[in-house]
């Protein structure tokens, strides 16, 4: 577990007031009625926080590391917008185990949140398998959750999503920032096509994530005149990918796509592709893949991948931003740093704006829900609100490459709802 305060030493938590029960007797007839309390003026050094759920170490520890970050500096920028009395704090704990992104463990991590009665949002986790074991624990605490990165589609529309809420159903509590999987899937199969590639061969890394978006990008893929030549479904913690792609060679595509992310193999397949004679083939994936470099340094080249993003660099409303990130991190954003942001600042806002109405008390968990879902922020990927779903309804994507071992930008694409 790992614990980062983003703003000044953390103070006594006072308790959460709320509704008392007082009875009163008539004659020999005793009646029980609920009164609500007025809530106490919050005393100094109140704390409220959000939780960010993230892989912090292991194979996405990159791009889990500067996606915290983000969302660290939008906690910590919020603070001047604190109500007098209040402090956030952001508590940060790491879902990868033995390397990997963990379903499991993302549901210990959110039930600590839970625990805490100072916690009212959770920004992550960064991986749509997390979030599909997430949601309902979430859901059934009534504790907002915003998503930076998760993609997959049916984790807000359709009967999946309705059984991820079955506990709370008539409360929304997931949002997320980014599109979805079936956006990705049909713009890379597009943008496939664009370049001229007419046979695919498809891996999929069998999580959630991986098979959306592999399933959208075969389906798109071949309704555009595109062959799928095979698919292959890989097992967990497989390292050694020789065989399979021998099998790969053989079938000599044009592009091998990739439905994962690095750490559950879209490195390594990358990396022994150059082995069995594969190196001048190009390589496709979602944003799974925007850490290929890590792993395949200067053998990433070739390959082609999107954001569930804009690009933040070349955003005019993300220059503060970006310039801020840089001089407190002594680095360059991450893919999703500024997704981040924008999701952790979405929280704070809503934690702002219930505790203006909570007359000074710690608000309930339920109207910090609901003023996220009324959200309409401006951010630095542009403005947020969300549908009836959860879904942001100004969704952008992004075209990428890599040459040098570095992502280069290709396009950014505005899609329409």
């Amino acid at each position: 577990m790992r614990l980062i305060l983003a703003t000044a030493a953390l103070a006594a938590l006072a308790a959460c007031s709320g509704a008392n029960n007082a009875s009163t007797s008539k004659n020999t007839t005793t009646t029980t009625t609920a009164v609500t309390a007025a809530p106490s003026p919050a005393p100094p050094g109140q704390v409220v926080k959000i939780g960010i759920d993230l892989p912090l170490s292991g194979g996405d520890a990159s791009v889990g590391i500067s996606t915290e970050q983000g969302a660290l500096l939008a906690i910590d920028q919020a603070q001047k917008n604190m109500p007098h009395g209040y402090t956030l704090q952001g508590e940060a704990l790491d879902d990868s185990v033995q390397g990997v992104h963990n379903p499991e463990q993302g549901v210990s991590n959110v039930r600590s949140f839970i625990s805490d009665a100072a916690v009212l949002a959770v920004v992550g986790p960064y991986n749509s398998n997390v979030a599909r074991a997430e949601i309902p624990v979430t859901n059934a605490a009534g504790l907002a959750q915003i998503g930076p990165s998760v993609v997959a589609d049916n984790l807000t529309i359709g009967p999946d999503a309705a059984q991820l809420r079955r506990t709370n159903p008539s409360m929304n509590t997931f949002f997320r920032v980014c599109t979805t999987d079936s956006r990705q899937g049909s713009a890379l199969a597009q943008f496939a096509r664009s370049l001229g590639f007419k046979r695919t061969y498809i891996i999929d890394d069998n999580e959630t994530y991986g098979l959306d978006l592999a399933d959208r990008f075969e389906k798109d893929f071949t309704a555009d005149g595109g062959t799928v030549l095979a698919r292959d479904h890989l097992a967990k913690n497989t390292q050694d990918f020789k065989s399979l792609l021998l099998k790969v060679l053989a079938a000599k595509p044009d592009v091998v796509f990739f439905g994962g992310v690095t750490s559950t193999g879209g490195g390594l397949i990358r990396k022994q592709m150059f082995s069995v004679g594969l190196g001048k083939t190009a390589y496709m994936g979602g944003d799974g893949l925007a850490d290929l470099g890590t792993v395949a340094a200067a053998q990433a080249d070739g390959s082609y991948y999107t954001l569930a993003a804009p690009n933040a660099q070349k955003l005019p409303a993300a220059r503060a931003f970006v310039k801020t990130y840089r001089a407190k991190y002594n680095a360059d954003i991450g893919p999703y740093s500024a997704n981040a942001y924008a999701a952790a600042q979405v929280a704070a806002n809503a934690i702002i704006r219930a505790i203006g109405s909570s007359k000074g008390a710690i608000p309930a968990r339920a109207a910090v829900v609901a003023n996220v879902a009324a959200t309409k922020l401006e951010t630095p990927i542009g403005p947020i609100s969300f549908d009836k779903y959860g879904d942001v309804t100004n969704p952008v994507l992004s075209l990428y490459g890599f040459k040098n071992g570095q992502p280069y930008f290709i396009r950014q694409i505005q899609l329409k709802l």
